[in-house]
């Protein structure tokens, strides 16, 4: 580390010696990088030095910090950027000084070389020193989008921390760790179209997403996590960089023709081994589809009404290979989007006003689901052995949603399962065995003589033509299981 030194230090006699670290990483006939063979020429005594932060690419992104400081650029890479919030410090991991000239540099390092990536300047300016430690070092940073008082302390070895010493900016609101996903009552098309806007409904697992720092966390409606299953979630952080965000919308799995495919999402939900889920990541991605905006560069949007964060939503851009944001149509009629829907084989039509505000775990009627097909969640209660060929393996699943009156059976489903997906659902229901049925009603005998029951904690999704008088499902047909869902939150759909 630099040690303390006047404003400015001296501005270039022992410069090279302090490049030796740098130099020896880097192979000039291989990389752009400038190898500080240009002096630095001499400025007033009361110009202030100079800073910059390289937004870096790399193996992993972040945000490389670096302070001129006796003829070099000190410097730290910053994983999650510079915290605005005082109430949190972020890493900041002490590297090998730069050379002068590196403070303009942007480009592309080749693969393989030190520090691979896209290297592009994200803020540049002046600074003050305040302090400067070999255990702290205390800096005001006058540049375009930095700008205030920040303190670095060492912690241990290489790391660091950076702290913002001055309040948060004006109006800044520090992100939220958790909102709840708003959601869709079941229903008709509205009969006023101004005042509604359409969406479609894509058969996929709902999700919110949290970046910050280029870090991306994102979870199910009962928060799960979802990064360990989709990998690919984390294109979004590098598409937004600095700016943080949480979004709102839907992981979905497209098949050969481009349309969502409920049953290749169920598969890739249920995966466990890494060598599977880092193979079908790259070579079928899954999707994330945006629709909402909750949160983005220090001000919540959740009070902002649908039309002002659809705005915003659509000023990101986002659109890659893994992630993108559908339309939204206020122009049109709503019958309209439901033919096309149905045209192309699309689950449905989701309508929203305009003028609403999210509110945060409310089914308040401000979203309307329009669906083509009939879909039902459903609890697993138990199982029953198949015949035949299929003898010793599952033929039926029992199937319940808990109400009032307890843990109601809804009837049974035979259909819609693959080889594979019985054998993993065997395997899943196993560990649940129980003696007794979960059912707050008695099964017919042939049903009892058959069954396997099961603790009551799985949660499936079911396509099915109606519901017959005696609540049973009509010709119901499995989709898959839903590890999204909690069995309480499993309500019988209108």
């Amino acid at each position: 580390m630099t040690g303390p030194a006047g404003p400015r230090g001296d501005r270039g006699s022992s410069a090279p010696a302090k490049l030796t670290e740098y130099r020896a990483k880097r192979d000039p006939k291989k990389t752009p990088e400038p190898m500080g063979a240009k002096k630095a020429g001499r400025k007033a005594e009361t110009a202030l030095p100079t800073f910059v932060i390289q937004e870096h690419h790399a193996r992993a992104l972040h945000w490389d910090f670096r302070l001129e400081r006796d003829g070099v650029l000190v410097s730290w890479a910053l994983p999650k950027g510079l915290p605005l919030d005082p109430k949190s410090n972020h890493l900041a991991v002490h590297t090998e000084d730069h050379p002068l000239d590196y403070g303009t540099f942007a480009g592309d390092i080749p693969k393989g070389e030190y520090g691979g990536g896209t290297v592009s300047i994200w803020d540049h300016g002046t600074y003050e020193t305040q302090k400067w430690r070999p255990k702290e070092i205390m800096v005001v940073l006058h540049g375009e989008r930095a700008e205030g008082r920040y303190v670095l302390f060492p912690t241990e070895g290489k790391n660091w921390m950076i702290h913002r010493m001055d309040p948060a900016p004006a109006n800044f609101e520090a992100m939220p760790d958790h909102v709840a996903p708003m959601l869709a009552l079941a229903g008709e098309l509205p009969s006023r179209d101004k005042e509604w806007a359409y969406e479609f409904k894509w058969d996929g697992v709902r999700a919110m997403v949290y970046v910050e720092g280029g870090r991306v966390r994102a979870v199910t409606r009962n928060d799960k996590s979802l990064m360990t299953t989709f990998p690919e979630l984390r294109d979004i952080g590098e598409f937004l960089g600095a700016r943080s965000a949480i979004l709102d919308g839907e992981i979905v799995a497209l098949d050969k023709d481009g349309r969502p495919s409920f049953a290749t999402l169920a598969h890739r939900l249920h995966l466990t081994s890494k060598t599977a889920i880092d193979r079908l990541a790259k070579s079928s991605p899954a999707s994330f589809f945006a629709f909402d905006v909750l949160y983005l560069e220090g001000r919540s949007l959740i009070s902002a009404p649908y039309d002002a964060r659809r705005a915003t939503l659509e000023s990101l851009k986002l659109q890659g290979e893994t992630f993108a944001t559908p339309p939204s149509a206020t122009d049109v009629k709503g019958a309209q989007i439901a033919r096309i829907a149905r045209e192309r084989g699309l689950e449905g039509v989701v309508a929203k006003r305009r003028s609403s505000h999210y509110v945060p775990g409310a089914r308040n009627g401000d979203w309307i689901k329009i669906k083509n097909f009939r879909t039902q969640e459903v609890v697993i209660g138990g199982w029953t052995e198949g015949q035949g060929e299929r003898a010793g393996s599952l033929g039926a699943l029992l199937l319940g949603i808990h109400s009032d009156a307890g843990f109601t059976y809804v009837g049974k489903v035979g259909t819609g399962f693959s080889s594979a997906s019985r054998k993993e659902l065997l395997d899943a229901l196993a560990p649940l065995a129980r003696k007794t049925t979960p059912f707050n009603e008695r099964l017919s005998p042939a049903e009892t003589a058959l069954a396997h029951f099961v603790r009551p904690l799985l949660v499936g999704e079911v396509r099915f033509a109606e519901w017959t008088t005696d609540g049973h499902l009509r010709h119901p047909s499995w989709r898959g299981l839903r590890s999204d869902k909690d069995p309480r939150e499993v309500e019988r759909e209108p």
